[in-house]
């Protein structure tokens, strides 16, 4: 995954901390805590103190930020220069207002860019029978949204902006005080980083996994995900964001739709996985991951539900061939199945793969 900074002025790229960013993060987390083993003990207390209302609702609005998280958490990047765009806000109150700028279009795209849509890196509005169609595949609450979206989309913005203040008011709030203060300082310290060492020398300490070219052109993002952009789009204006995260390990996530200004979404800290596998299960599961192909399709089944048709499709390969490769996987007992009317989802254990170790587990859910 690259962006092009070719021409970008120092002082346009920019740390910064985001309460919205970070509250898309910790709904991810409780979601999917198998993600995010140091985090068990915060999201169980989080999920039972939450009332019944609250909790009903985020799981009707949970494709937000289930498999990843939604552009709509970083509403700052696709505000034009000079229209409350460019930078993050200083309170969650604030970037909800700048998400409530963000044009309908807009709006709608980035709300089902990952689950009801193939076309993040196409860019224009979503095909609303397509987005209806992959919608039914993940179940009747899914599809009820993404009608409603469709159908009167300011209702629906309106509808999340609600939910999000009543997060802020259940839990974020607090959880946010507490964690600000040690992504402001990283994210001071990361610019210092810049200023004085230079850019090469900031993107090793946000991850590994970046790197920029010796030109100062292109920074690469080490992914299983293919996607360029650009942070010198004249459209949007010129800049690039990092954006520290206490909730975020281990994925490091890149905004890079179109007509949007890239953003870097870093984790700070990495806690410690469980230990590995019997030597003979190892053996097992690693040969069954051996596969480029099976690699690809553990992206996808890391982060959500996934039928054969839904995997075909998004690699451009048959269903026999992706059936194939699920059935290797499931022998060693690294992917569950279940049935949702018609459909059958095949989705990743992370738990097992944990269990390989840290440098797997990172790559496929970077």
């Amino acid at each position: 995954m690259t962006i092009d900074i070719a021409g970008l002025a120092p002082e346009s790229i920019v740390f910064e901390i985001s309460p919205l960013a970070e509250l898309g993060v910790a709904l991810h987390a409780l979601a999917e805590p198998g993600h995010h083993p140091g985090l068990h003990g915060w999201a169980t207390a989080t999920a039972a103190g939450l009332k019944p209302d609250l909790a009903d609702r985020l799981h009707e609005a949970d494709f937000l930020w289930r498999s990843t998280f939604s552009d709509v958490f970083m509403p700052f990047a696709g505000l034009p220069l000079g229209g409350g765009g460019a930078r993050t806000g200083a309170t969650l109150a604030e970037e909800l207002d700048q998400l409530d700028r963000l044009d309908e279009t807009r709006f709608v795209s980035a709300a089902l860019e990952f689950t009801c849509s193939s076309a993040y890196d196409i860019g224009g509005p979503v095909r609303p029978e397509r987005a209806l169609e992959l919608a039914a595949t993940r179940g009747p609450k899914q599809l009820d949204f993404t009608r409603r979206l469709l159908d009167d989309p300011a209702s629906v913005r309106a509808w999340v902006r609600r939910l999000f203040e009543d997060c802020d008011h259940a839990f974020f709030a607090d959880t946010w005080r507490r964690v600000s203060t040690q992504l402001a300082a990283d994210a001071r310290h990361k610019s210092e980083l810049l200023r004085h060492k230079g850019l090469a020398e900031a993107l090793h300490a946000v991850s590994p996994a970046l790197a920029v070219d010796e030109d100062r052109t292109r920074i690469s993002a080490d992914k299983l995900a293919d996607g360029r952009t650009t942070a010198v789009d004249p459209a949007v204006g010129a800049g690039l964001s990092l954006v520290p995260s206490s909730f975020g390990w281990p994925h490091l996530m890149v905004l890079h739709a179109p007509g949007w200004r890239p953003v870097i979404h870093y984790p700070v800290g990495s806690p410690a996985l469980p230990g590995p596998a019997p030597v003979e299960l190892l053996k097992l599961r690693m040969e069954a991951l051996a596969h480029p192909m099976r690699m690809r399709l553990c992206r996808n089944l890391a982060r959500a539900p996934f039928t054969t048709s839904e995997l075909a499709d998004t690699y451009g390969i048959t269903a026999p061939e992706v059936s194939r490769h699920l059935a290797v996987l499931k022998k060693a007992g690294l992917i569950s199945t279940r049935r949702r009317g018609r459909y059958v989802l095949h989705q990743l254990d992370v738990t097992a793969v944990a269990r390989l170790g840290s440098d797997f587990l990172e790559t496929v859910l970077r």
